[in-house]
């Protein structure tokens, strides 16, 4: 803990952040001798205690960046956090992981395509992580928690570890920590402002080693998110959109400029037969029965029953084929029946 202390004083003194925390430790030639310099300061010193108490009072634990238990992806990261505090399993931190971010005015297609992306994720003992927001943040959070087991999914906070945004969240967040777990660099008790959402941005990209952009607006923070992942080198995916959807602006984009790979749904992440992760995408052919569905779709909504009549299958048949494409991004539920997307 004295290794914690120390580095929580450096990094807790007024106008010190993860930059010039690697400065002032090279300058003093290691972390204690900068601590040492530090230890005059009485109302610093007091100050950083009391973090470690309240810390110890609600179970969060901090994890530097030599722990074991330190996100090796965000460990790579020039100017990474030397010290983060979580709250929730330890365990998550060690999975793989895969970041899924997106507007918190989301329609409902794309929150229940974000849920069951994330819910695959899971299922494949890859952690989600996002920052906990309404709206996608949400739909990924949950989606995780819908896999069976522990250590399914990771939030990323703008304030510190014990404060909970938006209220609306604070069953999630209980969630999360239950079998989950939520960091933060900041201090216990820290109330973010608008600067400190857009760090939370930049390590929610750096936890991850893949990146997937839901619905998103050109300006969004979800859009930052994007370019973080671009600038680390990470495997960026986008779920396009209709054209005429603001929301569908920044995935476009991306996706016509060529800087993020084309989300179409889960296939495209996992071996529908072995359950691997896949390293790349593939052109998923549909089969034959999804075939006639799309044939048999266009503007107008049509039920599951009038499927089932036209492609000769039962109900249940064309309700696991319509996952499937809708999964796929190639039809949409309207009105208690299906369009072609």
């Amino acid at each position: 803990m004295s290794d914690i202390f120390d580095k929580l004083l450096i990094l807790r003194s007024p106008g010190i952040g993860p930059v010039s925390y690697e400065k002032l430790v090279r300058q003093f030639g290691s972390v204690a001798a900068a601590a040492d310099s530090l230890r005059s300061n009485t109302e610093l010193v007091d100050s950083v205690r009391r973090e470690i108490d309240a810390a110890n009072e609600i179970g969060a634990v901090f994890v530097s960046e030599d722990d074991d238990f330190y996100p090796v992806s965000l460990k790579n990261v020039k100017g990474h956090p030397p010290v983060i505090c979580t709250r929730g399993n330890l365990e998550t931190l060690r999975r793989p992981c895969v970041g899924i971010v997106g507007t918190r005015h989301a329609t409902a297609t794309g929150l229940h395509f974000v849920g069951n992306l994330a819910c695959a994720f899971a299922e494949h003992n890859v952690a989600v992580a996002s920052g906990m927001a309404i709206g996608t943040d949400t739909a990924a959070h949950r989606g995780a928690l819908r896999a069976a087991g522990n250590a399914q999914t990771i939030a990323v906070l703008g304030g510190g570890v014990d404060y909970i945004w938006p209220l609306e969240n604070e069953s999630l967040y209980y969630e999360i920590i239950e079998r989950g777990v939520v960091v933060s660099e900041m201090p216990i008790g820290f109330v973010p402002k608008g600067s400190n959402f857009v760090q939370r941005n930049r390590w929610i990209a750096g936890i991850a080693s893949k990146l997937i952009l839901s619905e998103a607006d050109l300006n969004s923070g979800s859009m930052r998110t994007a370019r973080f992942a671009i600038d680390m080198g990470r495997e960026l995916w986008a779920v396009p959109g209709h054209p005429a959807d603001a929301r569908a602006m920044g995935p476009n984009s991306l996706i016509a400029s060529g800087a993020a790979k084309l989300c179409s749904g889960v296939q495209d992440f996992f071996d529908s037969d072995s359950g691997v992760v896949k390293n790349g995408s593939k052109n998923v052919k549909n089969s034959e029965s999804e075939n006639l569905i799309m044939d048999a779709l266009g503007v107008v909504p049509v039920s599951e029953s009038v499927l089932a009549d036209v492609v000769k299958k039962s109900v249940s048949e064309i309700k696991r084929d319509l996952v499937v494409l809708e999964l796929r991004g190639l039809v949409r539920k309207v009105d208690g029946g299906y369009v072609r997307v």
